[in-house]
Parts: structure tokens; sequence; C-alpha cells
């Protein structure tokens, strides 16, 4: 996992480099690993129109084929072709419940393998290992998986019963970590790794074509002192690459509200807050209201963890409960009950304001000296009681008496009184390592880059990034809007077939051919031994 241990010689080029070791680095680095996909020879497509084209050349494996060929004609939950098509080889039909074979059969060819480097800031998983460990994922079990290691079966070793298949994302998490042991992937990914920089270098005057250059910081263990701890230090290091990867994903930074008041101390931006106020018992059925700003998924969990203790809970969210956005009205009931639990209390227990008096404080300007007063909130009699949500509401200010002043979309304006305010509105991307920190490279070159409403633009069946500063930048994963797991793995098909498209014309290597010819035999060889003590352990286990 030392970058000083990859064998990296001075001055020599990387073909590959991928920004971020969560599923989408994961995946990629299988698929560079020379794990190449086919049509199995007995298997066949439930849809008529694919399984025609995929029989036209069955000798070619599916980096090979032309994708945009194979996409056409295709529908699916994601805006992306490539990631509609691969999902559809790897689980047909899935959206309709059913579990058809796949068609593809994975053969492990090393002579395709292209070497790369993955950097991640922790252990292979990326946000997953930072995410809450009890809760259900929203996917459905085998969505989750990657090629070649059934998420289920691995479930069942783990624990006898896989209730509602779906696993937590402790149980994910754990999942990519082994995922990369058991495919022999460890020597290609450098942990515990922040990048800085990524730079676009010019060619040499030798005839060195031009080349990415990725520097960083890598957390390195110390000596072990008398107490038996270490101190770690950083170690800066810089790479050499003709293609770079961006698979960061986007749970790096909190969404912000904005308003006066965000940064007071019970103010959270993040589950593991509230996790951690309940561990140190600040939360009961006696405390205040805990807020709950936002419609996702996360401030669902915020709320049942918060119900599950009987604190009461106010629960404030932009959207009409009824707005088809909102990711409660895409979830099958029968599959998400505890979040169709939400959406009942959300619609159900509404605040409705009653006409105040004239003089009432709420119609006042609030200023410092003089702040508005609190109204008394109540929740409807029901099966939920102590839970009231404020749709179509916004924060405007919170403050240090810890009295939160909400708007609505029709201007009125509500005063509550609560214990903490949890702001769960999503999350941005840290890509402070580009210029600009990569708006450049959105669709709206104005405005930071999101999941939702500013994605890294890309072509649909490459994805390499639109505005690059040269060619081989690619991005993948919730930074092209792809949220899902079971989407974000054709990203790593589409990215895959162009670097081996590339690789079989010569493109871009020029001078570079020793170097990267040398690397290449060195990277196979040493793959090929991992691979063969991986079986060897295998047998003997």
């Amino acid at each position: 996992m030392d970058l000083h241990d990859k064998e990296i010689l001075p001055g020599e080029t990387l073909p590959v480099v991928i920004i971020g070791n969560g599923p989408s680095g994961i995946c990629l680095s299988y698929l560079l690993s020379g794990y190449t996909p086919y049509l199995s020879p007995e298997a066949s497509h439930p849809n008529p129109l694919l399984n025609s084209k995929l029989g036209e050349q069955p000798h070619l494996s599916l980096l090979e084929q032309d994708l945009e060929y194979l996409c056409e004609g295709l529908e699916g939950r994601s805006s992306n072709p490539v990631a509609v098509l691969f999902d559809s080889l790897l689980l047909p039909d899935s959206d309709f419940g059913l579990e058809h074979t796949s068609p593809l059969e994975w053969r492990y060819e090393p002579e395709r393998a292209i070497p790369h480097l993955v950097l991640g800031k922790g252990p292979p998983g990326g946000a997953w290992h930072a995410m809450e460990g009890s809760m259900l994922t929203l996917s459905l079990a085998n969505w989750m998986e990657l090629p070649g290691l059934k998420l289920k079966d691995w479930m069942r070793e783990k624990r006898r019963n896989v209730r509602n298949d779906r696993a937590t994302p402790a149980e994910i998490a754990s999942y990519y970590q082994h995922y990369v042991s058991q495919m022999s992937l460890e020597q290609s990914f450098a942990c515990g790794t922040t990048v800085t920089s990524v730079t676009r270098q010019p060619g040499t005057q030798e005839g060195s074509p031009p080349c990415w250059r990725v520097t960083g910081l890598q957390r390195r263990e110390g000596e072990e002192l008398a107490d038996g701890s270490s101190v770690s230090e950083e170690v800066p290091f810089s790479l050499l690459a003709h293609n770079v990867v961006l698979a960061t994903g986007t749970h790096d930074i909190p969404a912000r509200l904005g308003v006066e008041g965000e940064s007071l101390p019970f103010v959270c931006h993040s589950f593991w807050e509230l996790e951690a106020a309940i561990s140190r018992g600040e939360l009961d059925q006696s405390s205040d209201p805990v807020l709950v700003v936002g419609a996702g998924l996360t401030a669902a969990d915020a709320v049942l963890a918060a119900h599950h203790l009987n604190t009461p809970v106010y629960h404030a969210f932009r959207r009409s409960v009824t707005d088809p956005g909102i990711i409660f009205n895409q979830l099958p009931k029968l599959l998400y009950p505890e979040y169709h639990k939400v959406h009942q209390m959300m619609t159900q227990q509404q605040y409705r304001p009653s006409p105040p008096p004239q003089d009432h404080a709420l119609h006042n300007s609030s200023t410092p000296s003089s702040p508005p007063s609190s109204t008394t909130v109540s929740s409807p009699p029901s099966s939920y009681p102590g839970y009231l949500s404020f749709p179509r509401y916004k924060v405007v200010a919170v403050r240090p008496d810890k009295k939160c002043v909400l708007e609505s979309d029709s201007g009125h304006r509500t005063v509550v009184q609560v214990s903490k305010v949890l702001v769960l509105i999503g999350a941005h991307p840290n890509l402070s390592f580009l210029g600009d920190n990569g708006r450049p490279l959105g669709n709206y070159p104005e405005e930071p880059i999101t999941c939702r409403r500013n994605p890294i633009e890309v072509d649909p069946f490459t994805n390499s990034v639109v505005a690059a500063d040269g060619p081989g930048m690619y991005a993948m994963g919730p930074l092209v809007g792809e949220n899902f797991v079971r989407f974000l793995k054709g990203g790593a098909l589409a990215i895959a077939s162009d670097l081996a498209k590339r690789q079989r014309e010569g493109q871009g290597r020029g001078d570079g051919d020793v170097i990267t010819d040398r690397l290449m035999d060195k990277w196979v060889d040493r793959h090929i031994a991992t691979h063969k003590e991986a079986e060897v352990c295998a047998l003997d286990s």
C-alpha cells in the first residue's frame, strides 16, 4: 500500500492513475487488471435486439465491441447509455424483480491488463467506510455488488439471515475491501493518499508526449513509541500518468444552507453528529425537538433515529410531499417499509399555521436585540406522536438561544424552539486538486460541481472529460451524475473500453513505448504471480 513500494522508476509515466478507491475505482481496476467480459456461448439475453447484436461477434470481448451500437434502443433508469447497457448485461430485467442469469462470462487475461494505480484516502471502499453502519442500504444487495463476486453469497457467509435482500453500509464497505483482496488487486492500490494537484505537463524536447502530473501526500506510520503507539507522517509524492480518472465521489463536503447562525455548535451537518449526541445521552423524550432539514435518505434516517428515542422531531424541506422528485415517491413500499413510514409521517402530520393575532411577534422584523418569539407547535393526533413536517419551508436563520426561523414558500414565518439542527441536504465533491475546484469541467462552468445539478460533462460512450486541459482525463461515478453502484459500473466499462482501444491503436505513446512496455511486462508478471498465489491459497483453505 506504500507508494514507495510500487516499483515506479523516477521519470516513468504510468498508463493510468485513478483518483478515488470507492466502488467506481475498484470496478475500473478490476477491468484494467485483465478480467475481461465475453458473451457466454450457452447464454442468451432476454432483450431480443441486444441478444441479436451480441451474437454478431461472439468471439470479441465486450471491451472490443462498439458500445454505442450495443446501446442503441436500450432504456433504463440511468441517463448514461453505457450504464444501462452494462447493468442490463450484469442484471438482466432486474428492474422487474426478475433474476435472469447474466449472459456474460469473465475470463482472466493478464495480457490485456493496463498498468494502473488507484489512490484513496482510506481503505478500499471509499465513502462507504464513513457511512452509518446499521441502516439498510437503499439498493438491493445484488445491485451493490461488483463483477465476479456475488454479494449475497458473501453476505450469507457473514450472517445467517439476509433480511429483505438488503445490506448495511458496514457490510457493503467490508465487501468492497474484501473484493480488492479476493481479486488480487491490492498491488494497484495506494491507500492513505490525498491528492493535492493534477496538472497537464507539456511534452519534452526528448520527444516524450504531454501527460498528467499527480501530486499529493501519503500518510505513513512512523516509528513506534514506548507505549506501543506510532506517530504518522505525511510523505509527498509525485506521479506522471498518460491518463487520469476522477472517481472521488461527492461525499467530501456537506452542503450548507448559507444562513445566519449555521455555525452555532448545536447545528450539525452529518448523521454521525446525531449518533454522537445520542451516544452521549443528549437526546431523549424530554428534549426539545430536533429540527431535521432535508428530504433525502440521510434525513429520513435521522428522523427514524430520533423517533426511535421518542425525541420530538421537526422536519423541514423545500418540496411538496407529492413532488415526484422526492426519493420516497420513487421507492416500492414493500421493499422499503422504513422509508415509506417516513413518507407517511411527512404526508399525514404537516404543520398548518393558524391565523396569528395582529400583534404576533412572528410578524415583527427580527433583530439581534429583539429576536422573534417561538410559536408553540404540536403534532396532530396520529400514530406518530412527536413528529411534525414543514413541507415547502426553508430555514431563514438560527438563533443562539436555539430558536430557528422557518419560512414557507408563501412567505409565512414560524419560529420553533429546538435542541439541535441537523442540516442533511447532500454533499459536494472535494476537487480542490483541480483548477478552480473543477468548475470549468461541469455542464455549467460558473457553478460548483454537484452530482445532480452540475455534474462533470463527459462523452457518453467513453467518459472522457469534455473540457479537460488535454486528452486522457476521464470521470465516473457520482461526479458524472451516477449515484447508484449498479450504474457507475457502466462508467468503468466505458473507460476501460476506450483505454483498450487507444492501447490497440498505439495512440499517445510515442517515444515512451520502451518505458511503457517495460512497465507493462513487470506489471503483468507481478499480477500473474499474485493471481497464482491467490489460487494456491484458495486450494489450501
